[in-house]
Parts: structure tokens; sequence; C-alpha cells
């Protein structure tokens, strides 16, 4: 991921799919490119037809956050665009999280108590932690029960991304399909413009795009957004349809994580299969419990 690439294919795909008559000016004749014209975006900037070429060539380093408002507001710029804009800029003046001194933490190391026990006290809803590279850490019981078709065996790494894309069992189990693939990359499109030097990310993306085209054509269009709050829908492979609700709460203490928390609406349908699914995980896990506790030293 080369920062002035992604500056520069952000910024031209947002300007072609701006229409004259959406930015308040006259269409005119002919159009040689499909969106508005750099000079057009620059005039509505408030910025010389060169400064903004500069800046769509990927030369964003020192743009003032004047700049950067006015270009966003020229634009029309969703909210997680305009932050988009705005972190890489940051990573284009070298200030990306990945410059931040932190605790960066592998893909299993989510280990400190207090975590786990919110995990743990969530019985109604399925909770998970997962970083920027869609990677699932941890888990309450009820979500290692929902997303049997995402963690597998437990062998390796359970990857979010992964499933979409290479899994065909995720056609099965996201039946709005095409809606979360575009919604997985355009989470991982932020959260790439957050930390623009992650090896990891990276390797993610090549993968990806090597080996998914709807993936590659995806990443290609430079779509960004946050997770936040909604509905989805599941298929489970056991619990049928499931429409859930999900509050996406970053955890301050591990800057990268975010804690997912899915529920459903109170006596509907769902939440009658969701403590379906959760009694029938119960047993298995209680027996664990047990089975841990006697072999541990007292």
């Amino acid at each position: 991921m080369d920062n002035k690439q992604d500056v520069r294919e952000f910024l031209m795909s947002r300007r072609a799919r701006l229409t004259p008559e959406q930015a308040g000016l006259a269409a005119g004749g002919r159009r040689r490119v499909e969106g508005l014209r750099r000079g057009e975006v620059a005039t509505l900037a408030g910025v010389s037809v060169e400064y903004y070429s500069r800046l769509e060539r990927g030369m964003i380093a020192g743009a003032s956050s004047s700049v950067l408002e006015a270009v966003a507001r020229a634009l029309q710029l969703s909210d997680p665009e305009r932050s988009h804009l705005f972190d890489l800029a940051r990573a284009a003046d070298g200030d990306s999280l990945a410059a931040r001194p932190r605790g960066r933490r592998g893909a299993h190391q989510v280990q400190r108590q207090s975590l786990q026990q919110v995990l743990s006290v969530i019985t109604d809803g399925i909770a998970v932690v997962r970083d920027q590279r869609q990677n699932i850490l941890a888990t309450n019981a009820l979500a290692r029960a929902f997303y049997t078709s995402v963690i597998g065996d437990g062998s390796g790494m359970p990857n979010l991304a992964r499933f979409q894309f290479l899994d065909p069992e995720s056609r099965n189990f996201y039946p709005d399909w095409e809606l979360f693939a575009g919604m997985c990359v355009a989470v991982m499109r932020a959260d790439a413009g957050r930390d623009p030097h992650d090896r990891e990310m990276q390797d993610l993306v090549g993968e990806l795009s090597t080996r998914s085209d709807t993936f590659r054509r995806l990443w290609g269009a430079h779509d960004v957004r946050s997770h936040g709050s909604g509905t989805k829908r599941f298929h489970h492979p056991d619990v049928g349809e499931l429409i859930l609700s999900y509050e996406e709460l970053v955890i301050t203490a591990d800057p990268g994580l975010v804690l997912m928390v899915y529920t459903a609406e109170p006596r509907s349908t769902s939440a009658e299969r969701l403590r379906l699914l959760a009694s029938w995980n119960a047993p298995m896990h209680a027996s664990e419990t047990a089975e841990g506790r006697e072999s541990s030293p007292r």
C-alpha cells in the first residue's frame, strides 16, 4: 500500500463520482472526464488548480486542516471518507498509527483478564474482539457457537475477511453476501489508511487480491466506511435465519482493537433462536470449564 498512490486514487475516485449538477455547477458542453474536472474541484475548495493537482498526485504531506476540510466539502465526502482523507494526510506526514508508540499485539495475544471477564458476562449477545486485519482474537461462549463456520476446527486464526472471500460457506452464512463483502472491504480500507505500514495488513490485502476477483474489484473502488451500528441478517447452519443488531465499541486500552456485540430484538424469533443456540452450547462449555478446573494445579 503506497500512500501517494492511495491518495491519488482516492481523490480521483471521489471526483469521478460527483457530477457538476450535484456540485451545483453548470454541466456545460461535452466533457472528456467522468465527474468533475480538477479545476472545478479546486474552485469549489478555494485553492489553485496547481495546488489541488499536487494533492491529487498524492503530494498531500503538509496540507493544512483547513485545506483538507475544504477539499472534503468540495467532494462532498461522507464522515468516514473525510476521516480517511485526514488519515492519509497524517500518514504522509509520518503521523500514522504505525509511527506512534503503542503495544502492538500479535493475533493471539488478547489476554487481559479484565477484557476476558467483560466478554464472559455478556451472555445474551454475541461478543467478539477483532483487530484491524479482521482477525477474531477473543469471543464469548455464544460467539463461539455462532461463528462455528468461521472458527472451523480452531487450528488457525479465524479471519472474517478470509472467510468472506475465500470460503464458499460464507455465501450461506451471509444471505446478503454482496452487501457484507462491500462492508468488509470498506472497513479494511479505512483501517489500512490509519496504519499504512502494517505489514500483516499488506500481506492480507495481497493474498485476497490474488485469490478473489471480487475483493480486488472492491479494494480498487477505494470506498471506506466505519462499522458503527446497524442490523445484519445471518443464516446459521444449526438455527437458521437470525436478524441481529450490532454495535462496534473501540477498546481504548488496545488501539486497533474493537469489540463487536450482536443482539436480537427481545421476544423476537431471532432472540428465541439465539437462546436455543446458547442452550446447546452451555453443557459443552460447562463441561470444558469443569475439566479445566480439575486439571489445574491446586
